[in-house]
Protein backbone atom coordinates (compact mmCIF):
# COMPACT_ATOMS: atom_id res chain seq x y z
CA UNK A 1 0.00 0.00 0.00
CA UNK A 2 0.65 3.75 -0.55
CA UNK A 3 0.99 5.04 2.76
CA UNK A 4 0.41 8.77 3.90
CA UNK A 5 0.37 10.17 7.31
CA UNK A 6 -1.57 12.95 8.72
CA UNK A 7 -2.57 14.60 11.83
CA UNK A 8 -6.31 15.29 12.11
CA UNK A 9 -7.39 19.24 11.89
CA UNK A 10 -9.12 21.59 9.85
CA UNK A 11 -9.29 20.66 6.21
CA UNK A 12 -8.09 16.83 6.82
CA UNK A 13 -11.13 15.38 4.66
CA UNK A 14 -9.98 17.61 2.11
CA UNK A 15 -6.99 16.22 1.91
CA UNK A 16 -7.70 12.67 2.12
CA UNK A 17 -10.16 13.35 -0.88
CA UNK A 18 -7.44 15.09 -2.67
CA UNK A 19 -5.32 11.62 -2.68
CA UNK A 20 -8.99 9.72 -4.84
CA UNK A 21 -7.94 10.45 -8.59
CA UNK A 22 -10.18 12.04 -10.38
CA UNK A 23 -12.40 10.39 -12.93
CA UNK A 24 -12.31 10.83 -16.56
CA UNK A 25 -14.65 12.49 -18.05
CA UNK A 26 -16.86 10.07 -20.40
CA UNK A 27 -19.55 11.84 -20.22
CA UNK A 28 -19.54 12.67 -24.33
CA UNK A 29 -18.92 8.93 -25.13
CA UNK A 30 -21.48 7.22 -23.10
CA UNK A 31 -24.07 10.15 -24.52
CA UNK A 32 -22.65 8.47 -27.82
CA UNK A 33 -23.24 5.18 -26.89
CA UNK A 34 -27.02 5.54 -25.37
CA UNK A 35 -27.98 7.23 -28.67
CA UNK A 36 -26.50 4.81 -30.78
CA UNK A 37 -28.52 1.94 -28.63
CA UNK A 38 -31.40 4.34 -29.03
CA UNK A 39 -31.47 4.17 -32.43
CA UNK A 40 -30.22 1.02 -33.51
CA UNK A 41 -31.19 -1.10 -30.58
CA UNK A 42 -29.45 -4.64 -30.78
CA UNK A 43 -27.22 -3.56 -33.64
CA UNK A 44 -25.53 -0.96 -31.71
CA UNK A 45 -25.41 -3.38 -28.69
CA UNK A 46 -23.58 -6.59 -30.63
CA UNK A 47 -20.64 -4.28 -32.01
CA UNK A 48 -19.89 -2.15 -28.71
CA UNK A 49 -20.11 -5.67 -26.98
CA UNK A 50 -17.63 -7.32 -29.75
CA UNK A 51 -15.67 -4.13 -29.51
CA UNK A 52 -15.24 -3.42 -25.70
CA UNK A 53 -15.34 -7.26 -24.20
CA UNK A 54 -13.46 -8.68 -27.22
CA UNK A 55 -16.19 -11.57 -28.01
CA UNK A 56 -18.45 -12.43 -30.48
CA UNK A 57 -22.01 -11.16 -29.50
CA UNK A 58 -23.71 -14.60 -28.52
CA UNK A 59 -27.29 -14.54 -28.21
CA UNK A 60 -27.85 -11.16 -25.96
CA UNK A 61 -30.14 -13.54 -23.64
CA UNK A 62 -28.93 -16.58 -21.45
CA UNK A 63 -30.85 -19.71 -22.10
CA UNK A 64 -32.73 -21.63 -19.29
CA UNK A 65 -30.55 -24.29 -19.94
CA UNK A 66 -27.09 -22.71 -19.40
CA UNK A 67 -28.84 -21.00 -16.27
CA UNK A 68 -29.37 -24.54 -15.01
CA UNK A 69 -26.12 -26.22 -15.85
CA UNK A 70 -24.25 -23.42 -14.17
CA UNK A 71 -26.21 -23.97 -11.09
CA UNK A 72 -25.17 -28.09 -11.31
CA UNK A 73 -21.39 -27.25 -11.98
CA UNK A 74 -21.57 -24.75 -8.33
CA UNK A 75 -18.57 -25.63 -5.93
CA UNK A 76 -21.20 -26.71 -3.65
CA UNK A 77 -19.33 -24.66 -0.62
CA UNK A 78 -19.59 -21.63 -2.90
CA UNK A 79 -23.59 -22.62 -2.98
CA UNK A 80 -23.58 -23.10 0.32
CA UNK A 81 -22.72 -19.42 1.16
CA UNK A 82 -24.59 -18.31 -1.47
CA UNK A 83 -28.01 -20.12 -0.03
CA UNK A 84 -26.60 -18.27 3.75
CA UNK A 85 -26.22 -14.89 1.87
CA UNK A 86 -29.42 -14.98 0.52
CA UNK A 87 -31.19 -16.01 3.32
CA UNK A 88 -29.93 -13.38 5.44
CA UNK A 89 -30.50 -10.69 3.33
CA UNK A 90 -33.87 -11.49 2.55
CA UNK A 91 -34.56 -11.53 6.15
CA UNK A 92 -33.07 -8.11 6.92
CA UNK A 93 -35.38 -6.95 3.80
CA UNK A 94 -38.59 -5.79 4.52
CA UNK A 95 -40.48 -8.93 3.15
CA UNK A 96 -42.91 -8.83 -0.12
CA UNK A 97 -45.17 -5.87 0.68
CA UNK A 98 -45.88 -3.40 3.08
CA UNK A 99 -49.70 -2.41 4.71
CA UNK A 100 -50.99 0.45 3.44
CA UNK A 101 -51.06 3.17 6.25
CA UNK A 102 -54.43 5.26 6.39
CA UNK A 103 -53.92 9.01 8.21
CA UNK A 104 -57.24 10.83 8.65
CA UNK A 105 -56.68 14.31 8.93
CA UNK A 106 -58.38 17.40 11.54
CA UNK A 107 -60.89 18.60 9.01
CA UNK A 108 -62.22 14.97 8.68
CA UNK A 109 -60.83 13.17 5.08
CA UNK A 110 -58.67 10.45 4.95
CA UNK A 111 -55.08 9.86 3.24
CA UNK A 112 -54.60 6.02 2.44
CA UNK A 113 -50.33 6.07 1.57
CA UNK A 114 -49.67 2.99 -0.02
CA UNK A 115 -46.24 1.20 -1.19
CA UNK A 116 -45.82 -0.02 -4.44
CA UNK A 117 -42.87 -2.29 -5.94
CA UNK A 118 -42.16 -1.35 -9.84
CA UNK A 119 -43.05 -3.75 -12.45
CA UNK A 120 -39.80 -4.37 -13.68
CA UNK A 121 -36.02 -3.98 -11.96
CA UNK A 122 -32.49 -4.78 -13.31
CA UNK A 123 -29.05 -5.32 -11.45
CA UNK A 124 -25.91 -4.71 -13.29
CA UNK A 125 -23.51 -7.41 -12.12
CA UNK A 126 -19.57 -6.35 -13.16
CA UNK A 127 -17.57 -8.56 -15.18
CA UNK A 128 -13.12 -8.66 -15.30
CA UNK A 129 -10.96 -10.00 -13.62
CA UNK A 130 -13.37 -11.83 -11.74
CA UNK A 131 -16.59 -12.76 -10.98
CA UNK A 132 -19.27 -11.37 -8.62
CA UNK A 133 -21.71 -13.60 -7.17
CA UNK A 134 -22.37 -11.60 -4.61
CA UNK A 135 -23.41 -9.03 -6.47
CA UNK A 136 -26.01 -10.89 -7.67
CA UNK A 137 -27.23 -11.69 -4.47
CA UNK A 138 -27.05 -8.34 -2.97
CA UNK A 139 -29.62 -6.86 -5.87
CA UNK A 140 -31.41 -9.16 -6.55
CA UNK A 141 -32.40 -10.46 -2.89
CA UNK A 142 -33.55 -6.67 -2.29
CA UNK A 143 -35.33 -6.35 -5.25
CA UNK A 144 -37.69 -9.41 -4.32
CA UNK A 145 -37.89 -8.38 -0.84
CA UNK A 146 -39.82 -5.18 -1.96
CA UNK A 147 -42.25 -7.23 -4.30
CA UNK A 148 -40.64 -6.87 -8.10
CA UNK A 149 -42.28 -9.54 -9.83
CA UNK A 150 -39.50 -9.52 -12.78
CA UNK A 151 -35.73 -9.16 -11.91
CA UNK A 152 -33.17 -8.83 -14.67
CA UNK A 153 -29.61 -9.64 -14.65
CA UNK A 154 -27.18 -7.81 -17.10
CA UNK A 155 -23.65 -8.90 -17.07
CA UNK A 156 -20.72 -8.95 -19.73
CA UNK A 157 -19.68 -11.63 -21.87
CA UNK A 158 -17.92 -14.31 -21.28
CA UNK A 159 -20.63 -15.20 -18.25
CA UNK A 160 -19.00 -16.64 -15.53
CA UNK A 161 -20.73 -20.04 -14.31
CA UNK A 162 -20.58 -18.93 -10.83
CA UNK A 163 -22.44 -15.75 -11.22
CA UNK A 164 -25.29 -17.50 -13.71
CA UNK A 165 -25.32 -20.13 -10.77
CA UNK A 166 -25.96 -17.15 -8.45
CA UNK A 167 -28.74 -15.96 -10.95
CA UNK A 168 -30.36 -19.22 -10.79
CA UNK A 169 -30.21 -19.67 -7.28
CA UNK A 170 -31.95 -16.19 -6.77
CA UNK A 171 -34.38 -17.44 -9.05
CA UNK A 172 -33.62 -14.79 -11.99
CA UNK A 173 -34.91 -16.23 -15.08
CA UNK A 174 -33.99 -13.12 -16.88
CA UNK A 175 -30.42 -13.23 -17.61
CA UNK A 176 -28.49 -10.66 -20.05
CA UNK A 177 -24.55 -11.43 -21.51
CA UNK A 178 -24.56 -7.70 -22.27
CA UNK A 179 -22.28 -4.74 -20.19
CA UNK A 180 -20.66 -1.53 -20.27
CA UNK A 181 -23.01 1.86 -21.02
CA UNK A 182 -24.25 -0.63 -23.96
CA UNK A 183 -26.01 -2.66 -21.16
CA UNK A 184 -27.62 0.37 -19.41
CA UNK A 185 -29.21 1.82 -22.44
CA UNK A 186 -30.75 -1.10 -23.64
CA UNK A 187 -32.12 -1.49 -20.83
CA UNK A 188 -33.66 1.69 -19.91
CA UNK A 189 -34.76 2.16 -23.83
CA UNK A 190 -35.01 -1.80 -24.39
CA UNK A 191 -34.32 -3.08 -28.00
CA UNK A 192 -35.56 -6.17 -29.65
CA UNK A 193 -34.01 -8.26 -27.24
CA UNK A 194 -33.97 -6.64 -23.96
CA UNK A 195 -37.59 -5.00 -22.75
CA UNK A 196 -36.91 -1.62 -20.86
CA UNK A 197 -37.20 -1.68 -17.24
CA UNK A 198 -38.39 1.07 -14.15
CA UNK A 199 -35.17 0.82 -12.25
CA UNK A 200 -31.45 0.08 -12.84
CA UNK A 201 -29.24 -0.53 -9.62
CA UNK A 202 -25.70 -2.27 -9.32
CA UNK A 203 -21.85 -1.12 -9.28
CA UNK A 204 -19.87 -0.85 -12.35
CA UNK A 205 -17.11 1.26 -14.01
CA UNK A 206 -16.70 4.63 -14.73
CA UNK A 207 -19.28 4.03 -18.10
CA UNK A 208 -21.55 1.91 -16.12
CA UNK A 209 -21.77 4.67 -14.16
CA UNK A 210 -22.21 7.56 -16.07
CA UNK A 211 -24.75 5.93 -18.19
CA UNK A 212 -26.98 5.18 -15.02
CA UNK A 213 -26.55 8.94 -14.59
CA UNK A 214 -27.38 9.93 -18.02
CA UNK A 215 -30.82 7.77 -17.98
CA UNK A 216 -31.79 8.68 -14.74
CA UNK A 217 -34.84 10.64 -16.53
CA UNK A 218 -35.95 7.32 -17.65
CA UNK A 219 -35.69 4.92 -15.14
CA UNK A 220 -34.99 5.05 -11.38
CA UNK A 221 -31.19 4.16 -10.14
CA UNK A 222 -29.92 3.64 -6.88
CA UNK A 223 -26.59 5.73 -6.82
CA UNK A 224 -23.08 7.22 -8.61
CA UNK A 225 -20.95 4.31 -7.13
CA UNK A 226 -17.29 5.39 -6.99
CA UNK A 227 -13.92 4.23 -5.87
CA UNK A 228 -14.64 1.92 -2.74
CA UNK A 229 -13.38 3.17 0.84
CA UNK A 230 -12.81 1.96 4.18
CA UNK A 231 -12.72 3.86 7.36
CA UNK A 232 -11.74 2.32 10.95
CA UNK A 233 -11.42 4.28 13.93
CA UNK A 234 -9.91 2.75 16.85
CA UNK A 235 -8.11 2.53 20.04
CA UNK A 236 -7.34 -1.57 20.41
CA UNK A 237 -4.02 -1.79 21.19
CA UNK A 238 -3.59 -5.44 21.61
CA UNK A 239 -1.47 -7.64 18.57
CA UNK A 240 -4.32 -9.36 17.34
CA UNK A 241 -6.70 -6.71 17.10
CA UNK A 242 -4.41 -4.52 15.26
CA UNK A 243 -3.44 -7.69 12.95
CA UNK A 244 -7.01 -7.71 11.90
CA UNK A 245 -6.84 -4.29 11.36
CA UNK A 246 -4.68 -4.58 9.04
CA UNK A 247 -6.43 -7.88 7.17
CA UNK A 248 -9.55 -5.44 7.07
CA UNK A 249 -7.53 -2.53 5.46
CA UNK A 250 -5.19 -4.91 3.15
CA UNK A 251 -9.23 -6.55 2.19
CA UNK A 252 -10.78 -3.78 0.88
CA UNK A 253 -7.17 -2.93 -0.92
CA UNK A 254 -8.19 -5.72 -3.07
CA UNK A 255 -11.05 -3.58 -4.96
CA UNK A 256 -8.27 -2.05 -6.75
CA UNK A 257 -5.98 1.02 -7.00
CA UNK A 258 -8.78 3.48 -6.44
CA UNK A 259 -9.22 2.38 -3.30
CA UNK A 260 -8.55 4.68 -0.50
CA UNK A 261 -8.27 3.63 3.23
CA UNK A 262 -8.15 5.36 5.94
CA UNK A 263 -7.07 4.18 9.81
CA UNK A 264 -7.61 6.89 12.52
CA UNK A 265 -6.63 6.65 16.14
CA UNK A 266 -5.57 9.15 18.92
CA UNK A 267 -2.32 6.90 19.46
CA UNK A 268 0.46 7.73 16.98
CA UNK A 269 2.59 4.45 18.16
CA UNK A 270 -0.73 2.38 17.31
CA UNK A 271 -0.63 3.67 13.83
CA UNK A 272 3.47 3.33 13.64
CA UNK A 273 2.22 -0.98 14.90
CA UNK A 274 -0.20 -0.87 12.25
CA UNK A 275 1.39 0.29 9.17
CA UNK A 276 4.03 -2.08 10.49
CA UNK A 277 1.57 -4.92 10.36
CA UNK A 278 0.64 -3.93 6.87
CA UNK A 279 3.92 -3.76 5.55
CA UNK A 280 4.61 -7.73 6.66
CA UNK A 281 1.29 -8.74 5.89
CA UNK A 282 2.31 -7.83 2.42
CA UNK A 283 5.79 -8.67 2.59
CA UNK A 284 3.86 -12.66 3.10
CA UNK A 285 1.90 -12.09 0.28
CA UNK A 286 4.73 -11.00 -2.00
CA UNK A 287 3.49 -8.17 -3.24
CA UNK A 288 2.67 -4.47 -2.43
CA UNK A 289 -0.89 -3.96 -2.74
CA UNK A 290 -1.60 -0.58 -5.09
CA UNK A 291 -4.55 1.16 -2.69
CA UNK A 292 -3.77 3.99 -0.52
CA UNK A 293 -3.63 3.79 3.14
CA UNK A 294 -4.21 7.09 5.43
CA UNK A 295 -2.95 6.79 8.70
CA UNK A 296 -4.76 9.45 10.60
CA UNK A 297 -3.34 10.83 14.60
CA UNK A 298 -6.41 12.12 15.99
CA UNK A 299 -6.59 14.53 19.49
CA UNK A 300 -9.25 12.00 20.78
CA UNK A 301 -11.48 9.14 19.81
CA UNK A 302 -14.35 12.00 19.57
CA UNK A 303 -12.48 13.93 17.05
CA UNK A 304 -12.13 10.80 15.25
CA UNK A 305 -15.65 10.38 14.86
CA UNK A 306 -15.91 13.79 14.02
CA UNK A 307 -13.66 13.02 11.07
CA UNK A 308 -15.86 10.34 10.13
CA UNK A 309 -18.72 11.84 10.24
CA UNK A 310 -17.29 14.46 8.04
CA UNK A 311 -15.32 12.03 5.44
CA UNK A 312 -19.11 9.76 5.36
CA UNK A 313 -17.03 6.50 4.08
CA UNK A 314 -18.77 3.39 2.35
CA UNK A 315 -17.98 1.17 5.36
CA UNK A 316 -16.64 2.87 8.97
CA UNK A 317 -15.73 0.24 11.10
CA UNK A 318 -14.92 0.78 14.99
CA UNK A 319 -12.70 -1.32 17.26
CA UNK A 320 -11.79 -1.16 20.68
CA UNK A 321 -13.36 -0.06 23.84
CA UNK A 322 -14.00 3.68 23.43
CA UNK A 323 -14.35 3.60 19.64
CA UNK A 324 -16.98 0.92 19.98
CA UNK A 325 -19.35 3.47 22.82
CA UNK A 326 -19.37 6.19 20.41
CA UNK A 327 -21.20 3.89 18.08
CA UNK A 328 -24.25 5.77 18.53
CA UNK A 329 -22.29 8.95 17.57
CA UNK A 330 -22.01 7.67 14.03
CA UNK A 331 -24.66 9.89 11.58
CA UNK A 332 -22.38 9.77 7.92
CA UNK A 333 -21.76 6.11 6.72
CA UNK A 334 -23.04 3.94 4.12
CA UNK A 335 -22.22 0.38 6.91
CA UNK A 336 -20.73 0.34 9.92
CA UNK A 337 -19.06 -2.34 11.69
CA UNK A 338 -18.76 -2.52 15.29
CA UNK A 339 -16.43 -4.53 16.90
CA UNK A 340 -13.44 -6.78 16.22
CA UNK A 341 -15.67 -9.83 15.10
CA UNK A 342 -17.80 -7.26 12.53
CA UNK A 343 -15.29 -7.50 9.65
CA UNK A 344 -16.24 -5.66 6.63
CA UNK A 345 -15.63 -8.70 4.29
CA UNK A 346 -19.19 -10.40 6.07
CA UNK A 347 -20.87 -7.33 4.85
CA UNK A 348 -19.70 -8.04 1.38
CA UNK A 349 -20.73 -11.19 1.35
CA UNK A 350 -22.86 -12.91 3.95
CA UNK A 351 -23.90 -10.92 7.08
CA UNK A 352 -26.77 -9.59 6.11
CA UNK A 353 -26.62 -5.84 5.02
CA UNK A 354 -26.24 -4.90 1.72
CA UNK A 355 -22.69 -4.19 -0.25
CA UNK A 356 -23.95 -1.84 -2.71
CA UNK A 357 -23.16 0.78 -0.75
CA UNK A 358 -23.15 5.11 -1.35
CA UNK A 359 -19.45 6.19 -2.48
CA UNK A 360 -17.29 9.29 -2.44
CA UNK A 361 -18.72 10.71 0.39
CA UNK A 362 -22.47 10.22 -0.79
CA UNK A 363 -23.48 8.76 3.06
CA UNK A 364 -23.81 12.65 4.31
CA UNK A 365 -27.49 12.08 2.37
CA UNK A 366 -27.33 8.58 0.52
CA UNK A 367 -28.19 4.48 1.67
CA UNK A 368 -26.88 1.24 0.65
CA UNK A 369 -29.37 -0.80 -1.54
CA UNK A 370 -32.46 -1.11 0.14
CA UNK A 371 -35.75 -2.65 -1.17
CA UNK A 372 -37.01 1.07 -0.81
CA UNK A 373 -35.00 1.78 -3.96
CA UNK A 374 -37.86 -0.55 -5.69
CA UNK A 375 -40.57 0.89 -4.20
CA UNK A 376 -42.40 4.30 -4.07
CA UNK A 377 -45.08 5.73 -2.07
CA UNK A 378 -48.85 6.55 -3.78
CA UNK A 379 -51.33 8.19 -2.07
CA UNK A 380 -54.74 8.02 -2.49
CA UNK A 381 -57.39 11.13 -1.50
CA UNK A 382 -60.76 10.41 -0.32
CA UNK A 383 -62.23 13.90 1.01
CA UNK A 384 -65.18 13.59 2.93
CA UNK A 385 -68.56 16.14 2.53
CA UNK A 386 -67.90 17.34 5.74
CA UNK A 387 -63.93 18.29 5.54
CA UNK A 388 -65.08 20.45 2.88
CA UNK A 389 -65.26 24.16 4.10
CA UNK A 390 -62.46 23.72 6.25
CA UNK A 391 -60.19 22.84 3.27
CA UNK A 392 -61.81 25.27 0.72
CA UNK A 393 -61.13 28.03 3.45
CA UNK A 394 -57.99 27.13 3.79
CA UNK A 395 -56.49 25.88 0.15
CA UNK A 396 -58.61 28.53 -1.97
CA UNK A 397 -56.43 31.91 -0.91
CA UNK A 398 -53.88 30.22 -1.53
CA UNK A 399 -54.67 29.51 -4.95
CA UNK A 400 -55.68 32.71 -5.45
CA UNK A 401 -52.77 34.37 -4.57
CA UNK A 402 -50.60 31.85 -7.23
CA UNK A 403 -52.81 33.82 -9.54
CA UNK A 404 -54.21 29.85 -10.27
CA UNK A 405 -57.89 31.35 -10.42
CA UNK A 406 -59.08 27.79 -11.59
CA UNK A 407 -57.55 26.35 -9.27
CA UNK A 408 -59.54 28.27 -6.50
CA UNK A 409 -63.12 27.46 -8.29
CA UNK A 410 -62.36 24.03 -8.48
CA UNK A 411 -62.24 23.81 -4.73
CA UNK A 412 -65.15 25.93 -3.84
CA UNK A 413 -67.34 24.39 -6.35
CA UNK A 414 -67.49 21.45 -4.76
CA UNK A 415 -69.83 23.30 -1.77
CA UNK A 416 -72.62 24.38 -1.62
CA UNK A 417 -74.03 23.58 -5.35
CA UNK A 418 -73.12 20.05 -5.14
CA UNK A 419 -74.96 19.67 -1.60
CA UNK A 420 -78.41 21.21 -3.08
CA UNK A 421 -77.82 19.01 -5.86
CA UNK A 422 -77.77 16.05 -3.54
CA UNK A 423 -80.58 17.37 -1.03
CA UNK A 424 -83.13 17.33 -4.02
Amino acid sequence: MQFSRLTAGPGTVAAIRALVPAAADVTDAVSAIIADVADRGDAAVNEYTARFDESPAPPLRVGEAELGAALDVLDPAVRAGLEVAIANIAAVGWGAARQPREITLEQGHNIVVRELPVQRAAVYVPGGSAPYPSTVVMGVVAARSAGVEEVVVCTPPPTDPVVLGACALAGVEEVYRVGGAQAVAALAIGTDSVRAVDVIVGPGNLYVQEAKRLVSDRVGIDSFAGPSDLFVLFDAADAGSIRLIALDLLAQGEHGAETLVIAASPSGELLDRLQADIAALEQAQGSPGAASCILVETGSLEQGLELANAYAPEHLELIGPGAEDLAAGVRNAGCLFVGWPSATAFGDYVAGSNHILPTAGSARFAAGLTPANFRRQMAEVRITPGALPALIEAGAPIADAEGFQLHAESMRARVPPIEDNQTQ
